[in-house]
């Protein structure tokens, strides 16, 4: 199992209040010992004009489930991560429902972690896969 500091889902949601994913909706749904899983819906504050999920918006989904992750990773009580960057690839365009991310680290080392995070519309269909790296730091007491 892959995490440090014990959380649930309710904790998950309520840190999120008042910050970007819960502007765009993003809502913690599960983890299990090696992911975390999370879905946004598509609304008017998630979409392009076009009216598919704006790509900025899958960049928000998938950070937060790979930075919150990877926060759990780690004794919080001493150290907490932030990204240092992340890629994303848009497979497929999402014009209804919700988005999905499970993200999933491939690297949790002391000083930076990498996270796998890919986003499925509906249908299960892989819409965007992304790397989040992210630094590991101390905190000051």
């Amino acid at each position: 199992m892959i995490w440090v500091t014990p959380f649930t889902l309710d904790l998950l949601n309520q840190r999120s209040q008042n910050t970007m994913a819960a502007y765009c909706g993003v809502i913690f749904t599960a983890f299990d010992d090696n992911t975390l899983t999370a879905t946004m819906p598509l609304k008017p504050e998630t979409q392009q004009p076009l009216g598919i999920l704006h790509g900025g918006a899958s960049c928000v989904l998938a950070e937060t489930v790979g930075s919150t992750g990877a926060n759990y990773c780690i004794n919080l009580k001493t150290h907490y991560c932030v990204g240092l960057s992340i890629d994303v690839n848009h497979i497929r365009s999402v014009r209804s429902a919700q988005v999905t991310a499970i993200g999933k680290p491939l690297h949790c080392g002391q000083r930076t972690q990498v996270w796998q995070i890919h986003l499925y519309d509906y249908t299960q269909q892989l819409t965007a896969a992304a790397r989040l790296t992210v630094a590991v730091l101390e905190r000051k007491p």
